[in-house]
C-alpha cells in the first residue's frame, strides 16, 4: 500500500467515513475531523510508517507540517517517509 492509500486509509477511519469519501481536496474540517481526531491521525500515521511528524498538538496552525488538506498532508508524510529512509 503506497503512502497516499494508507493516510487516506487512516483519515477515514478517524472521521469514519468510507475511503472514497476522502478526496485530496478535503480538509479535516471538511471531513468532521476535530482536534482531538487529528492527534489520533497523525500518531496512527506515525505509528504505520514509522516516522516522527513535526506536529504541535497545541498550535497546528504554527506547525512546520501543513494539514491544510489531505493533500498537503499525504506530501508531508511522503517527504518525512523519504527523509528517513
Amino acid at each position: 500500500m503506497n503512502v497516499k492509500d494508507k493516510v487516506i486509509e487512516i483519515i477515514a477511519e478517524q472521521a469514519v467515513l468510507e475511503t472514497s469519501d476522502v478526496t485530496l481536496e478535503s480538509t479535516l474540517e471538511d471531513l468532521g475531523i476535530d482536534s482531538l481526531g487529528l492527534v489520533e491521525s497523525i500518531f496512527a500515521i506515525e505509528e504505520a510508517f514509522d516516522i516522527s511528524v513535526p506536529f504541535n498538538a497545541n498550535e497546528p496552525t504554527e506547525s512546520d507540517f501543513d494539514i491544510s488538506s489531505v493533500a498537503s498532508i499525504i506530501d508531508g508524510i511522503e517527504k518525512l517517509v523519504k527523509e528517513q529512509a
